[in-house]
């Protein structure tokens, strides 16, 4: 175990941890809503901290990241455990256990150092701490990036969104991209099937734009929950009024964990979304998790093909230098 940051001590031997948007406040013995930090006479500890669930090797247009590092390989970890109860989490195997379950730590023990240094080995640009929710690992991820950045490596969050300001100014100097989920504009999904909130989210994604991180964010479509023109309108226009630059991914839906009885997402809501997303003024719009349309990028102004993919290939690439080659506008995003 670790001592963990964000806390502070409370009557009665209590602490309250300021890591996420929970606010928890964890008496004696007890674990936070994540299952990961604990209270021990006073202080509160992590247990993830160099016991990694995942390590991968992932290109970056898995994550997904569209217009940062297009075609490169991004070295992929995630703890177990979260600050969400998504019923239809695709990574719930990992993610929906934890140590206050009763689950033990790996025995041995992966220090950031060595992180780095199979990074590198690798030929990755980057570390993603993804697949769970990098907050509730933060400390492990923070020393890491620490060292990702002083070897000239980029760090990148896939995240639910739900971390206090302080943990994103915290991490901004080593932060250069996130994707966040943006799951529903509605604050009764979030807390009925998230068990979580929306202004955290929201305010997550703008204070995220505002210091510099390169943000692009993905909905899943959930048939039912969130497919509605109304509210994918809500989301598009979100995301507009903090820029039209930031990409929009639509992730088609997989019956899943607890949401089993669900039919997977139509491909043709996929389109109206995107068609929503740009009526909106959004630049960029992608699908998830379907072949055949929606991964290509173009470029804004000309309108023509600057990256063209295949699932998670870049087949061509047609950016130079942050610009399109053939009329030399200024491409948003990392290149």
């Amino acid at each position: 175990m670790k001592e963990a940051l964000f806390y502070n001590k409370e009557e009665n031997g209590s602490v309250r941890c300021y890591l996420c948007s929970h606010n928890c406040s964890i008496s004696e013995g007890k674990f936070g809503f994540c299952g990961v930090r604990q209270n021990k006479a006073g202080k509160l500890y992590t247990y993830t901290y160099a016991h990694p669930i995942a390590l991968n090797i992932d290109p970056i247009e898995k994550k997904p990241l569209y217009q940062f590092l297009p075609g490169s390989r991004s070295f992929s970890l995630a703890t177990l455990g979260c600050n969400f109860r998504c019923g239809f989490c695709q990574n719930w195997s990992i993610s929906q256990k934890n140590y206050s379950g009763g689950v033990s730590a790996r025995e041995d023990e992966v220090m950031p150092q060595e992180i780095i240094e199979q990074a590198v080995i690798n030929n990755c640009r980057s570390i993603s701490y993804t697949y769970t929710e990098p907050t509730i690992f933060f400390e492990y991820a923070l020393d890491i990036a620490k060292l990702a950045k002083a070897k000239g490596l980029y760090n990148v969050f896939v995240t639910n969104g739900y971390m206090s300001r302080q943990c994103i100014e915290v991490i901004k100097p080593y932060l250069d991209a996130a994707n966040v989920d943006l799951k529903f504009f509605r604050e009764s999904a979030y807390r009925n099937i998230c068990a979580s909130s929306l202004k955290p989210v929201l305010d997550s994604i703008r204070l995220m734009h505002e210091l510099g991180i390169w943000v692009e964010i993905t909905t899943l479509i959930v048939p039912g929950e969130n497919d509605s023109e109304g509210e994918l309108k809500q989301i598009a226009d979100f995301i507009a009024s903090v820029s039209c630059d930031i990409p929009w991914h639509l992730s088609r839906f997989h019956p899943d964990y607890r949401f089993k009885n669900y039919d997977s997402t139509p491909e043709v809501t996929i389109k109206v979304a995107i068609d929503i997303g740009k009526a909106a003024g959004l630049r960029f719009v992608y699908a998830g998790n379907v072949l055949g349309f929606g991964n290509d990028t173009s470029c804004y102004s000309c309108g023509k093909l600057l990256v063209k993919r295949e699932g998670f290939d870049i087949l061509e690439n047609n950016i130079r230098d942050g610009k399109c080659r053939y009329c030399n506008s200024v491409m948003p995003g990392v290149y």
